[in-house]
């Protein structure tokens, strides 16, 4: 079957094509037939009923710098036209994202969005986790400087970040003397008007931060990521190296758990942080990437696997 499909994301000439998600996404969409467009979250709009999107049919090869062609743009209806809507930009999880949530919640009973827009919504990667607490390091959420260095006390280091954060940006490590914790609580204060995430620090990041993903709530592959030099960060996006790597019994029994509410929530494309091979850290709904990187060192095809999945719902 062809399909059309709706691929709601940032700018395609900004993406670096060797390790984007969603471009292997669109490159295998392609092989299998089906018709892609490319839309920006600002082109969505709404009347009686109706959201469509600005949107340019598109097609894609892997030739870096030369890797898509847009034709002119079109009035795309999501709810008549599109059989898929992709819903890939990044964060910020603002209330941009979360307005374009609400909108393709209105055609969600005629067109698949991956991931559900309801459950991505209901769902923020540093909020949901905390359902999993069991399996989460000693976590601490708020705006309180007193709590803050009450946590220090009892954890001896801490790593504070922003509740909606991505990509590990302003993660910071505060020792055990606590030197710069008010400071560094105040400016998140002024900078985000959420409470802040306050986790004990795991020494053992500096063996990997391990992304796993799954596909409509089944293990698809994980790859683990480095820090670079001098850092505590392991993101790919901020220097961070992939490896090879395998799952810890201890990840397994996450994954069980997870599974089947991410099934459940229609959560199609999710993955999932864990350090150490046990500390489970972020549930990642709305944009997940490394698929690339995993199906480098395993040589699977988890595009593939994610297409397979969305086509048996659309059956």
């Amino acid at each position: 079957m062809s399909l059309a499909v709706a691929v709601q994301m940032d700018p395609l000439d900004s993406i670096n094509i060797a390790g984007d998600s969603t471009f292997a996404l669109m490159l295998s969409a392609q092989a299998r037939g089906h018709r892609l467009f490319h839309y920006a979250p600002e082109d969505l709009s709404y009347e009686a009923g109706r959201v469509w999107a600005s949107a340019h049919p598109v097609t894609v090869q892997a030739v870096a710098g030369n890797h898509f062609a847009f034709a002119d743009p079109v009035r795309l209806d999501l709810g008549a036209e599109a059989d898929v809507v992709l819903m890939r930009q990044d964060p910020p999880f603002d209330l941009g994202y979360i307005t374009a949530t609400h909108l393709l919640e209105r055609i969600a009973d005629r067109t698949l969005v991956v991931n559900d827009p309801v459950q991505v919504r209901n769902a923020p990667e540093k909020v949901w986790v905390l359902d999993y607490a069991q399996f989460m390091p000693p976590t601490l959420v708020t705006r309180s400087v007193a709590e803050a260095k009450a946590f220090l006390a009892r954890h001896g280091e801490v790593v504070v970040k922003p509740l909606h954060g991505n990509g590990g940006k302003a993660i910071f490590r505060i020792g055990a003397d606590g030197a710069n914790l008010s400071s560094l609580i105040e400016v998140f204060n002024a900078a985000w008007r959420e409470p802040h995430v306050v986790q004990a620090f795991l020494p053992g990041v500096a063996q990997g931060d391990k992304r796993i993903v799954l596909v409509d709530g089944e293990v698809a592959g994980a790859v683990n990521r480095l820090p670079g030099e001098g850092e505590i960060r392991s993101n790919l996006a901020v220097g961070g190296k992939a490896a090879k790597t395998d799952l810890t019994e201890r990840e397994r029994a996450i994954c069980a758990a997870l599974g089947p509410e991410l099934k459940r929530r229609g959560l199609l494309f999710v993955g999932i942080d864990v350090i150490g091979g046990q500390w489970l850290t972020e549930i990642n709904v709305t944009s997940p990437t490394g698929i690339v990187a995993i199906d480098r060192f395993n040589g699977t095809d988890t595009a593939a696997r994610i297409w397979d999945a969305i086509e048996s719902k659309l059956k």
